[in-house]
């Protein structure tokens, strides 16, 4: 069985390609050769002029929060700005909670 592609980010070229998943390889940037993060096949690249937002995508990616499809649909809510980031992480500190729970959720 065929599988579908995904996406696969370079955040210090901000750039995003799809490729076919498979865990057998790493997969490198075209423009500079760094090893590319799996984003998921629901990811939506921002512009690449538009900083913040590939900030906030960089915190959500190391966080190890992907953009992966559920059966339901999309991969849920995810902040899109860089004050939701840090209320959030603002809120893991406070609470306890992990980070990475903290930033998909939709109410703080």
């Amino acid at each position: 069985m065929s599988h579908g592609k995904t996406s696969y980010v370079c955040l210090p070229c901000r750039a995003s390609y799809k490729q076919f998943h498979g865990p057998d390889r790493e997969r490198r940037c075209p423009r500079c050769a760094r090893a590319m993060i799996h984003a998921g096949s629901a990811f939506a690249p921002p512009r690449r002029r538009d900083k913040d937002a590939w900030r906030v995508l960089s915190v959500l990616l190391h966080a190890g929060i992907g953009f992966h499809k559920s059966c339901c649909g999309g991969p849920g809510w995810r902040p899109t700005t860089l004050r939701e980031v840090k209320a959030r992480t603002a809120y893991a500190r406070r609470t306890g909670e992990p980070v990475a729970r903290a930033l998909k959720r939709y109410v703080v």
